[in-house]
């Protein structure tokens, strides 16, 4: 078992540091564009908005201009995790009571949220008058921003893979759990088989050690490797934690309220390898296409 943890340790490595082995200007040139990645997960329960959020704050203090669009209709709590009240969501604009800039909540570190609100309609009913406000307010701040983190639900419903589709990185959140690790399965199966998606990011959450989440990584990489044609890039791991606890029953990212922690310094690795990341010429292209994208796969309303 050692030497296979040590196999994939080599492998999780090699796929880490692809990134740093040239500093092109077109790297440079990449890094100067929004990049959008669509955090995501095949069941609920497994810490994926705290890891939007706490990975946010991290960016955020490495100095990057991030928006976080809460895209979890069901639940709709980004807002709840950073302990903010947002006057205004997507239903008011949606309703033409507000503009997209006005129902812009504003987090810690300057992070920007766009805060869907229960009840919100699901994205891909949008009607075409709807989409084009909707577009045309995206796309007077596409420059704003270094990241936009996409809250998906939880599962395979049909407004996940649409969130999912249109980003430009898809990162999945598991834990050690088997569960876990089956649905996250199965949802790169269906992107994969479906929606042609060929790469997939993976951070796994609430492990023991980092030998627990490399275990995870294997796991889904043989799987995929026998039955998919697709690539998974492990991006680290964040530990369990008690202070977790804490820090939502005090509405406070846990970067903020425990920055000395174990699971704090995990995130900031996160942080800062997804930052570090160059970003992969894809035919999903650039922000502006993103925005137009996500909105004409809703169907023509």
């Amino acid at each position: 078992m050692s030497d296979s943890l040590s196999t994939v340790q080599d492998q999780a490595d090699t796929l880490r540091n692809i990134s740093n082995t040239a500093k092109s200007s077109d790297e440079q040139n990449s890094r100067q564009s929004t990049r959008v990645y669509a955090i995501t997960s095949g069941k609920g329960g497994v810490g994926k908005t705290a890891v939007v959020a706490n990975t946010a704050t991290a960016m955020a203090q490495m100095g990057k201009k991030v928006l976080i669009l809460d895209a979890d209709l069901g639940l709709a709590n980004i807002d709840v995790v950073f302990g903010i009240a947002p006057r205004y969501n997507l239903n008011h604009f949606f309703a033409g009571e507000q503009d997209l800039s006005t129902i812009l909540a504003t987090g810690p570190h300057g992070i920007k949220i766009l805060p869907a609100g229960s009840g919100v309609q699901n994205f891909t009913r949008l009607d075409s008058k709807q989409k084009l406000r909707l577009l045309d307010g995206l796309d007077e701040m596409h420059n704003d921003f270094d990241f936009v983190l996409i809250d998906t639900e939880a599962g395979i419903s049909e407004n996940v893979t649409y969130f999912n589709t249109a980003a430009q990185e898809i990162l999945v959140v598991t834990t050690p759990d088997p569960t876990a690790i089956t649905d996250a399965y199965a949802l790169m199966k269906l992107l994969s088989t479906q929606y042609h998606e060929k790469r997939f990011n993976l951070v796994v959450n609430q492990v023991r050690n980092e030998n627990e989440a490399l275990d995870v990584y294997r796991k889904l990489t043989m799987v995929s490797n026998r039955y998919l044609e697709i690539s998974i890039d492990f991006l680290g791991s964040i530990p369990a934690d008690k202070q977790m606890t804490d820090a939502i029953r005090k509405q406070r990212v846990i970067v903020d309220l425990h920055p000395s922690s174990k699971i704090s310094t995990a995130f900031e690795a996160l942080a800062a390898t997804i930052c570090s990341e160059q970003a992969v010429s894809s035919p999903k292209g650039g922000v502006q296409f993103f925005w137009r994208r996500l909105l004409d796969m809703g169907g023509k309303g």
